[in-house]
């Protein structure tokens, strides 16, 4: 059976291994072994309640509880942006007109913008190639919001997720060649471990001040303008059947989108209720199911016949939550 469950210290060597699958661009796996151990102690802290609940940052793995093998993880941070500025470009659009020939033109341009402060997101969502298939990348996903709705006050009302800009067939980051490397002049790798290890003070110094209009950026660059990598589709498609909408902010280096949506409309959350676990013989119906704290956090996917005060699963399931008859479970179908 597939679970989640908290990350932990003890994980650094396969949430390097993670990493080194993740390949480029996923600014929040980096390939830094210091950062990922940092990370994993801030995770343990954060669900213990050891850090102020706007600084937590919830990493959870997905493991098959067969084998004890975490086959990927995913994170959620409570607030970005807060002790330092979270960048975005917003595609916006600019309206000239000249009443001297009685022409208007609507431009597209790029904005500098830190609109993201105190904002919850959700991402960091990697799973083995092996595992993109059978769902588990929908327990992995939608276990983040059965997160956030257990204790939904430790986390901001509006959501984000921001996705992974497209990289042509040779690795390259289109938008990153044709705009952002023109600002920062460093190779791409650098300035995305920069992301996470630095105080980001370097995107302040660096990054434009004005508008960039989208009719003077390379066409390579121009069309992958919000633009998902391959390997994020199915993420992205994950995230609209969960309600969330482009926002028109995107990425400062590779252009990918940022999603968002209000966190009483994630479908997921809307769904969910509480109810007392019985354990015995389940029905035929799937559900998702969560214990109701962040501390000690775990969820699964199994067969439960769900009553109106009650649900009962089986034996296998209660285990891999960890709970116990009569306990209190959170249900999501």
């Amino acid at each position: 059976m597939l679970a989640i469950r908290p990350a932990r210290p003890a994980d650094l060597d396969v949430m390097m291994e993670l990493a080194v699958l993740s390949g480029r661009g996923f600014t929040s796996l980096p390939e830094d072994e210091a950062t990922l151990a940092a990370r994993l102690d801030l995770a343990e802290a954060s669900f213990t309640g050891a850090v102020a609940p706007a600084e937590a940052w919830y990493t959870i793995m997905l493991e098959d509880t067969e084998t004890g093998r975490v086959e990927g993880l995913a994170g959620v941070r409570a607030a970005v942006g807060l002790k330092r500025p979270h960048f975005s470009f917003r595609v916006m659009t600019l309206a000239q007109y000249s009443s001297a020939i009685g022409t208007r033109f609507d431009h597209q341009a790029l904005v500098l913008v830190n609109e993201c402060g105190g904002w919850t997101e959700v991402g960091s969502l990697f799973l083995r190639p092996e595992r993109r298939s059978g769902g588990a990348g929908s327990l992995l996903a939608r276990s983040r919001y059965m997160l956030i709705g257990a204790e939904p006050t430790r986390f901001s009302h509006t959501i984000m997720a921001e996705l992974r800009g497209w990289f042509d067939e040779h690795g390259k980051s289109p938008f990153w060649e044709g705009v952002a490397s023109k600002f920062f002049r460093l190779p791409f790798e650098e300035a995305d471990r920069m992301v996470t290890s630095t105080d980001g003070q370097f995107i302040l110094d660096l990054a434009p001040r004005h508008p960039i209009y989208v009719d003077l950026i390379d066409s390579h660059a121009r069309e992958a303008i919000g633009r998902v990598h391959r390997d994020g589709e199915p993420a992205l498609t994950l995230l609209e059947k969960e309600g969330f909408d482009r926002s028109g902010l995107i990425d400062i280096f590779d252009g990918g989108p940022t999603m968002t949506c209000a966190s009483d409309e994630v479908a997921t959350i809307r769904a969910s209720r509480t109810l007392r676990l019985e354990i015995g013989t389940p029905g035929e119906g799937q559900a998702l199911l969560s214990t109701t704290q962040i501390d000690g956090f775990r969820s699964v996917r199994a067969a439960a016949d769900i009553g109106e005060a009650a649900v009962t699963i089986s034996s296998e399931a209660a285990d891999a939550l960890k709970l116990r008859g009569g306990d209190p479970v959170r249900i999501s179908a």
